[in-house]
């Protein structure tokens, strides 16, 4: 199976202060296939989620490589790294990080704008998603107005809206109860099954990581 993902030796570092520098990252290897439904688990501060801000382009590592799709893009300038995160890259966020002022279908069209979607494509594929999560009726809702289960499922379709190949979940459950966890992992798990879509997600919950297809540990900035 085609590696879509590959990352070596992978370390970073953030300067908290004069004195004090956090090392997140201490060398750590890891590698994605394609269709693969992979969870990264380990305890709180153990760099789970500064690896997937670097999986995702969000942040550089220090040193080290990170291939996307044969692709390094470990020190690729930001206007090419943009143009790979709109496209390849879809992220779901533990806080959802919907827009307070949108509605959860204006929410999931802005992704088609920085994707390059015409404005009557947005439309026509935001609304699509919507349907595809039963949330058809609360198109003209605001995140407010939205459970949190709904709220997750209008950010799981603005991360679906351009298509991306790749899917980025940090801590995607962490901010709902138990029901809606459920619902949420057999959403993702059905995305991955029926389109082939790879998945990779943080996760503190062991339940969680257990429904994964494969499990990468870390601790202390390290493959454990």
């Amino acid at each position: 199976m085609k590696i879509i993902i590959s990352a070596k030796n992978l370390k970073k570092s953030y300067r908290m202060s004069k004195t004090n520098v956090i090392q997140a990252l201490k060398g750590v290897d890891f590698e994605v296939k394609e269709g693969d439904f992979t969870a990264i688990v380990g305890p709180s501060g153990c760099g789970k989620s500064t690896l997937l801000h670097i999986m995702g382009l969000l942040d550089r590592p220090d040193s080290g490589t990170l291939k996307i799709d044969d692709l390094d893009v470990s020190k690729m300038k930001e206007k090419q790294a943009y143009k790979i995160r709109a496209k390849k890259i879809g992220f779901v966020f533990q806080g959802f990080n919907l827009i307070p002022t949108l509605t959860a279908l204006e929410n999931i069209m802005l992704a088609g704008k920085y994707g390059g979607q015409k404005l009557s494509e947005r439309k026509e594929r935001a609304q699509e998603l919507l349907g595809m999560m039963g949330l058809k009726e609360r198109a003209n809702h605001k995140p407010n107005e939205l459970s949190g289960g709904q709220a997750q499922r209008v950010a799981l379709s603005r991360a679906l809206m351009n298509n991306p190949s790749i899917i980025l979940a940090d801590e995607p459950t962490g901010e709902l109860d138990s029901k809606s966890s459920l619902e949420i992992m057999d959403m993702l798990k059905k995305l991955n099954r029926e389109e082939n879509r790879t998945f990779v997600i943080v996760t503190h919950n062991d339940e969680v990581a257990q429904t994964c297809k494969k499990i990468v540990r870390l601790r202390d900035g390290r493959n454990a």
